[in-house]
Parts: C-alpha cells; structure tokens; sequence
C-alpha cells in the first residue's frame, strides 16, 4: 500500500496548494514541488529527452505535463492521462492597470473566464502573477494580503438591488486601492518592488486579482471545505497526489498529468487543451522510447484520459435546476459527467473504466447529467478527445457555488477523487 494518504490528511495539503496557487503560474510550480519531492525532476522542452524509467515533467507557461515511466514499460500499450486545468475564473490586470475616477486610485481589470460580478464585491483582494524582465527571465510574484477591493453600491443609493442587480464588467468591476490621482506606472513599480525588482527592469506581466482569505473547514462538524479556485486546482491536486503514488507502486502503462492552462476561456492558446502540448509530449515520449509514428498511433489508439474538473452537486436552495433523477451530493464521491451533445466525453466504455477504478479504490462513485431546459458547461474532456482521438471520460468532484470567488465542497470528496484517479492510472 501507498503511504500517501486519500482521506482528510489530503483535503489538507489541497488547502495548502491552493493557497499557495493564487495563479495558473503558482499552481505548476507548486505542483512542481510536490512532484520533485516524490523523486520527479524537470526537463526542458528544447533539450533531447531520453527513454529512462522513472518520473519527468515540463513546465509550458501555466500549463505543466507530468509522467512516470515503469521500468520495462511497453509505450505501444498506450497511456493513462489525467487531465485538469489551472486557471479559474477571476479579474486580471490591463496592460495600462493605473487609472482613477473621482479623487480615488484603481487599478484597470479585465474579467477573465464565466465571473459572478457581485462574489468579488467588498472582499479584500490580494495580487498575483508573473513579472517578466529585461531578457525575458521570469519572476513569480504573491502579495497575498489586503491591496484591493471591489466596493458595492451602498443600498441607500440602489433601493431595488434585492430585486436583481446589474452589474456592468467596464463600469463596475473596477477596484480601489488608494486614494489621491493616478500615476502611470505605480502599480506595476509596487509589485516590483514586493518581488525585490528594480521596476526599470521589469517590462512585461501577467497578474491576476484574488482573495486573501484562506481556505477553511466549516460546518458543525467540519465536514465542508469553503475554499477558492476549486475549480480546478482540487483535479490538479489529485492528479500529483495519484502520480505520486504511482511514483511509489507504479502500474503497467506510462501515467501522466496534463495540466493545462486557459480552460475558462476555451482552452484554445500555447498553454490550453486546444493546443498542441499533450500531443507532442506523447509522441516524444513514443519517440524517446524507440518508437515510430505507428507505434505511436498504436499507443494512441490503446490509450484513456480522465478529464477531471469540477461539477455541481444538488443545491438545497435551486433543487429544480438539476436534472429530477441526478441528484448528486457532496460527499458521495466524485462524477461521472455525460451529455448526449458531448460536451462531456463520457460514453459506456468510459462508464466501465471509471466505475472499475472507484471499486478498486473503494469509494463512491456518482453520475451527473445536466437539466434538459438548460445549457450544459464542457470541460478539456471533449477537446482532448477530438485533438487526440483518444478514448476520454469526464469526472470531477461535486460542489458548490461554482465560479465564485470561493467554492464549497465536501471534505471527504478531494480525497476519494485522488484514490479513484490514482487506480484508474495503474489500471492494466
């Protein structure tokens, strides 16, 4: 048996990598961490890689594809991939962030991704990102305390704002942080200094908004988590923790992680599901291992991905928005995702795997299906599956008040999520 831990020892480590991952940039170095602890190490993609067993990952930007090759492995058998994504939707910085109305300094935000405008209202708002200098070297940067904040509309002046409020993205989105006019350039100089950069050097960035308060366990006997970016990080957290255990007692078959970036806002970049990264690390590893392209579209053709992302569970408040006999809770384990349009990838065969894997771990499975009267989301899973022509099922952990600036989920569910993916990477 593994050492490592699915039950609520790592529903702690999730709130620790999620406050440690304010930003797609953060979570893959943080992912990056817990893998070289495992005896994982890096490769560069612009360096000739070698057919050694053992665990490897790469960093592209806010994406990263990890993987452990078992001794003797035979790459024609094809893979087992989890898929996640690191992005979750927020407010990021414009590139001209200095502006100000009415004696009081702003910063210029861009909505990223499906946002509930009014969960980032009145709550205070730490910065994060990446600062590129002169060369294009990279520096990752967290103020991870109060700097900003959206205020709301005071209800004296708004008497109808329980009757529905509108919240307009340019106009009403944009956060405090000072008072007194506007200087170009101050923001970007403060960030900098934080990360201990002279600001003359820095010349480009890429940051992002969020909250500062952190993960916490709630409920009379603590067994909900209220916690940000659930969406996704709690798939990429399980899909390092599964990884790590294969590390420790592999299966047959090569498994991997691809974690990508820019899911929120349709996958299609360098970085995202849309794009090339899985696919060409797949082949380079056919290739590294002394196989040809037919060897490759033989392990192609022999391979399954898990796309893992998150899902809702029933609301007590909405019970009619959910489908009458899919009624998913938290804390009955993780989802298996179908939709007839596929916007989900899940089909029969998928069902089969996936369900044999949670019996294998001993946890709970559940099925999810959208409301026929409502417009059904979609995950990587469908575009893996087109990009790749590989078998693709979709899963994920059942919450709460998805998208917002914190999410809600059971305690448990992390944790049966990792040992389920974890199986399904050993499955023969």
């Amino acid at each position: 048996m593994s050492s490592l831990s699915f039950d609520r020892r790592h529903t702690d480590g999730l709130m620790s990598f999620v406050a440690a991952s304010p930003t797609p940039f953060h979570a893959v170095a943080e992912a990056a961490r817990l893998l070289e602890r495992a005896g994982f190490t890096e490769l560069s993609e612009t360096e000739r890689w070698d057919a050694g067993s053992g665990g490897r990952y790469v960093i592209r930007a806010g994406a990263l594809m990890a993987w452990f090759v078992p001794e003797g492995a035979d790459v024609t058998r094809g893979f087992r991939v989890i898929g996640a994504h690191t992005d979750s939707p927020n407010l990021r910085v414009k590139p001209a962030p200095d502006t100000g109305s009415a004696g009081w300094r702003q910063v210029a935000v861009e909505i990223y991704g499906g946002v509930p405008h009014d969960t980032w209202l009145d709550r205070d708002l730490g910065l994060a990102g990446r600062l590129v200098t002169r060369g294009g070297k990279t520096h990752l940067v967290n103020i991870d305390e109060a700097l900003l904040r959206v205020p709301r509309l005071a209800i004296h002046l708004d008497r109808q704002v329980n009757n529905g409020q509108v919240l307009d993205a340019q106009e009403h989105m944009i956060p405090l942080w000072g008072m007194g006019k506007p200087s170009d350039g101050e923001l970007i100089a403060h960030v900098a200094q934080h990360a201990g950069l002279d600001p003359a050097e820095v010349t480009g960035w890429d940051l992002a908004l969020h909250d500062v308060q952190p993960p916490a366990y709630l409920g009379r006997d603590r067994e909900l988590l209220a916690c940000p970016r659930l969406d996704n990080l709690s798939s990429v957290h399980a899909g390092v923790a599964a990884l790590s255990a294969i590390a420790e007692r592999p299966g047959d078959r090569i498994a991997v992680l691809a974690a990508f970036d820019h899911e929120e806002c349709g996958s299609e970049s360098f970085s995202g599901a849309a794009g090339p990264f899985l696919e060409t690390v797949l082949r380079r590893l056919v290739a590294a291992c002394g196989g040809d392209p037919q060897d490759a579209a033989r392990a192609f053709a022999d391979s399954v991905v898990a796309s893992s992302d998150t899902s809702h569970s029933v609301h007590p408040n909405y019970v009619d928005r959910h489908e009458p006999g899919h009624h998913p809770m938290a804390g009955g384990g993780p989802l298996l995702k179908f939709n007839a349009s596929q916007r989900y990838a899940t089909d029969g065969v998928g069902r089969a795997i996936f369900t044999e894997a949670c019996e294998r771990a001993g946890v709970p499975m559940q099925t999810f299906v959208n409301r026929n009267s409502l417009p059904c989301g979609t995950t990587i899973g469908p575009i893996t599956a087109t990009r790749l022509g590989i078998l693709t099922l979709d899963v994920g952990i059942p919450i709460l008040s998805m998208h917002a600036v914190r999410e809600l989920c059971a305690a448990a569910d992390p944790a049966y999520l990792a040992a389920a993916l974890t199986e399904f990477a050993r499955m023969p």
